[in-house]
């Protein structure tokens, strides 16, 4: 069996090829960054090929003045430049094709020609869901929605078709499959396999102080809750307490920063490597995304020791055993945030043992050695499967 993977960037990409690698199962990894990228991954540079150009595009557009990105949505010119030059680098035999969703129509459609099984990777919820979900929450917030802050018409399109012209779509969550099946996916189609995270990295370090301190990982953005999170600990004024957020700051989330300035710390974008120095020195890690497939930073939270308190729109449901890991709670509640956050506060004992639960829960079932396991369990089956 020999496995070609598509990503337009990284997402867990690097991490299926590292593990497929390993099992003998890797032919050939196309992606938007360049090989030395792979380095670390164990992935020789002799089965990567990159397509540089599509990081251009949207690197450029970074760069340009704030008033001309608001008019602009580089997303499809990006998606379709990479996946034409995709197309061009496939090897002559593959049995199955893994394409990342809106990446890989053209590429899916010439893996097809050669005889291979098509897998489309999702990493998030179906794009119909998401667009329409993110859609009410820019509505309900009052603030004006910009091109880019949303899939591209001709993304949402493009995806539609990868997900009808797929053997089946690989997904990281339950919360994913169901968004998946509310839109009548086939169920028999879908594979739905959780990430992995790196225990080697991820492992607690000694907390040098006692504050009680909520940890947040990831983009600040709309999409991710932050102004829920946000609210919720401002309206709380917890002594001896403090919020931290690390991310970079997006133009969006401003006006909620600026809102409760004074009531959190901020740090920008961490290396991965040093992030579990900042997750050891949390007592509990909270995530109240309104959209997100896996949230990988959930595991790697976990896997340093700290509960957590997840939205229902993650890996909520797959990975935390409500009330022995940490809670799952609802999208966009923000008495049941403040809920969650007082009884950590006010419980020290149950935070030590639900997190030491989520250390243990990472170690035995979580790791991207599991993961490659069992996703090579699926492509053979997928394989073997009638087409």
């Amino acid at each position: 069996m020999n496995v070609t993977i598509s990503v337009g960037g990284k997402f867990q990409a690097f991490d299926l090829a590292r593990e497929l690698e390993k099992r003998g199962g890797l032919s050939r990894l196309i992606t938007s960054y360049p090989r030395s990228f792979l380095d670390p991954y164990e992935v020789p540079r002799s089965k990567v090929r990159s397509v540089l150009l599509k990081e251009g595009i949207e690197r450029a557009w970074k760069l340009l003045p704030f008033r001309l990105r608001t008019c602009l949505n580089p997303q499809n010119l990006a998606c379709e430049t990479y996946d034409r030059i995709a197309e061009q680098l496939l090897p002559g035999e593959i049995d199955i094709f893994v394409g990342f969703s809106s990446f890989s129509l053209h590429s899916l459609r010439e893996a097809k020609k050669r005889g291979a099984k098509i897998v489309i990777e999702r990493a998030s919820s179906h794009i119909a869901y998401q667009d329409k979900l993110l859609r009410e929450e820019y509505n309900r917030l009052g603030t004006t929605i910009f091109p880019w802050q949303l899939s591209h018409p001709k993304n949402i399109e493009k995806e539609l078709l990868e997900y009808e012209e797929a053997d089946f779509i690989s997904v990281p969550s339950t919360f994913v499959k169901n968004t998946f099946l509310e839109y009548g996916f086939p169920p028999e189609k879908i594979v739905a396999i959780p990430y992995g995270v790196d225990v080697r990295m991820f492992s607690p370090t000694v907390k040098r102080d006692s504050v009680f301190r909520l940890i947040f990982g990831g983009g600040l953005v709309i999409r991710k809750g932050v102004h829920y999170l946000l609210q919720a600990f401002a309206e709380l004024n917890l002594p001896k307490a403090e919020l931290l957020l690390i991310g970079p700051v997006t133009e969006e989330i401003r006006p909620f920063l600026k809102k409760y300035a004074g009531s959190f710390r901020q740090i920008n974008y961490q290396p991965l490597s040093e992030l579990y120095n900042f997750y050891s020195q949390g007592s509990v890690f909270v995530f109240p995304s309104l959209e997100e497939g896996h949230g990988l930073v959930i595991s790697q939270a976990m896997a340093c020791g700290l509960p957590v308190i997840v939205s229902t729109n993650t890996i909520a449901h797959d990975l935390v055993r409500e009330g022995a890991d940490g809670f799952v709670i609802p999208v966009r509640d923000v008495d049941a945030l403040k809920e969650k956050i007082l009884f950590f506060y006010n419980h020290p004992e149950k935070r030590d043992e639900m997190g030491e639960s989520a250390l243990q829960r990472m170690r035995r079932s979580f790791t991207w050695d599991e993961y490659g396991d069992t996703m090579m369990r699926a492509y053979k089956m997928i394989c073997q499967s009638a087409r």
